[in-house]
């Protein structure tokens, strides 16, 4: 199933984040994006007698089944922090009523900026989002997190040939955006 390609999603997505202090920048705010994501979503119940069924959790489940599917090992160790994320976020909103929402929504609009400044601080590229949202914004934690594992040692042959397609497929972008300067 091509939805389920690793190396598809990881170059499509390596393809716009190649400078190292930008990858940085994802690292640290992906997980912050997805946390007070999964927190602003915990306030849409899909159940009145459980607050623990709602948007957030269902999102998170889908998220965790995909990630393994797509990455049986990063996917397993990355599944249960992905859901604990929403389980944290939903305790929050109930525990701190609409402050703990308001602090979650400014957390997102810094977390953005951030990272729209590495892309163009850095990348001197419009973000991934902007060509497919869907794909950036679900891709984005395992992207990360395999960054993380790649960092440490963690199939070296995956990183290698995702590296040499990445170089390929941003030298297709560069020459692309240089055509329409010109």
């Amino acid at each position: 199933m091509v939805f389920l390609d690793l190396e598809q999603h990881l170059v499509f997505y390596g393809t716009y984040h190649t400078h190292p202090k930008n990858v940085l920048i994802h690292i640290i705010f992906v997980p912050v994006l997805m946390f007070t994501l999964m927190s602003i979503l915990a306030n849409i119940p899909l159940s009145t007698s459980n607050v623990y069924l709602n948007a957030s959790t269902l999102l998170s489940s889908i998220y965790a089944v995909l990630y393994i599917l797509m990455e049986p090992v990063a996917g397993s160790l990355l599944a249960p922090y992905v859901v604990a994320q929403s389980l944290v976020g939903t305790y929050c909103v109930q525990r701190w009523d609409g402050g703990f929402n308001r602090l979650a929504a400014a957390v997102q609009v810094i977390s953005w900026i951030s990272q729209f400044v590495g892309h163009g601080v850095f990348e001197r590229r419009a973000p991934a989002l902007l060509d497919n949202l869907v794909q950036a914004l679900f891709l984005a934690p395992l992207f990360v997190w395999l960054e993380v594992l790649f960092m440490l040692g963690y199939r070296p042959e995956l990183k290698s040939r995702m590296e040499a397609k990445v170089r390929v497929a941003r030298a297709r972008l560069d020459a692309k955006k240089a055509g329409k300067e010109s």
